[in-house]
């Protein structure tokens, strides 16, 4: 099934207690157009560029058969830069730098031949850009938004508006917090899904992450990486791999849907084992679902005898 996928493109410069990286591919389109290429093959990918962006950056999406028609290049300035350190734990880090360049600018015009779009990714930007974007495509099928604590604060009134707009919001569990205003996550989730969603996911990091729906809660542990080298993108990795397995089945069953969580916890950890997305220039599918595999092994639980 067709994918839409709006969001950032970028340069990172990253810094991590095991080593740094001046100048990156970055961006939550980026993450998410590369993680969902690894189960459905028509990806369409809308955004804003630079004069600096490299021929080798296009070629590296164009390989994962990513449709960059919708990449907008705009010569007046340079890609959309963002620098920050890690403290030791990797749960948190420092912005040291963020220079938006052309993304300050960013409209997004999704090309005729996307409009159709059956699936739609709608990446961390301004909610009031992430509604413009569903008013171009006709009718699609299942539509699922990021956002962060940056839109809650500073556009909540815009941010409440698209989420009735979509089937499914994926954030943290600070995010679903700040949302909601309550600090029990469970009451917490709860109010979001209120706001409009009929589905909620809430990523808790090395802690896994949690489903939310009308049949229920499903609870997904994170997978035991041993050499955790870079989290930058690994949210929009887990909502890539999560989106590209509901694209590519057209299953929206509960039980689907919590295989769809358990591929975007794979994909994030694939993410993390390499400086930005430079894991998947060399993961293979074998590998993902031998991962897939590991993950049903690990938090399979006996029945009792």
């Amino acid at each position: 099934m067709s994918l839409l996928v709006v969001g950032s493109v970028a340069y990172d410069g990253i810094e991590t207690p095991f080593g740094s990286i001046d100048r990156i591919l970055g961006g939550s389109a980026t993450y998410i157009s590369i993680t969902s290429s690894y189960f459905t093959e028509s990806i369409n990918l809308v955004g804003v560029v630079g004069k600096d962006f490299r021929d080798e950056e296009i070629e590296f999406l164009k390989s994962r058969n990513i449709d960059l028609t919708g990449l907008q290049i705009d010569k007046s300035g340079d890609t959309f830069f963002w620098k920050g350190k890690y403290h030791f734990d990797l749960n948190n880090r420092d912005t040291l730098d963020t220079q938006l360049n052309v993304f300050e600018h960013f409209d997004p015009i999704i090309p005729e031949d996307y409009k159709n779009a059956r699936y739609v990714a709608l990446g961390n930007i301004e909610p009031g850009l992430q509604s413009k974007v569903l008013e171009q495509i006709d009718n699609p099928d299942f539509v699922v938004m990021d956002t962060m604590n940056f839109w809650i604060e500073g556009a909540l009134e815009s941010l409440k508006k698209t989420l009735k707009r979509v089937n499914m919001l994926v954030i943290n569990d600070s995010e679903a917090r700040e949302l909601a205003d309550e600090p029990n996550l469970m009451k917490a989730a709860e109010i979001v899904l209120g706001m409009g969603p009929e589905a909620l996911i809430i990523k808790k990091g090395e802690h896994g992450a949690l489903l939310f729906t009308q049949d229920g809660i499903f609870s997904a542990p994170a997978y035991p990486v041993v050499d955790i080298f870079d989290p930058t993108g690994a949210g929009d990795s887990f909502l890539g791999g999560l989106l590209g397995w509901l694209a590519y089945t057209d299953d929206r069953s509960a039980e689907n849907m919590r295989r769809a969580v358990i591929f975007g916890s794979v994909m994030a950890s694939f993410c993390v084992e390499k400086f930005g997305p430079d894991r998947f220039k060399t993961l293979t599918e074998k590998e993902v679902f031998e991962r897939y595999r590991a993950f049903i092994s690990l938090s399979q639980i006996p029945e009792l005898g």
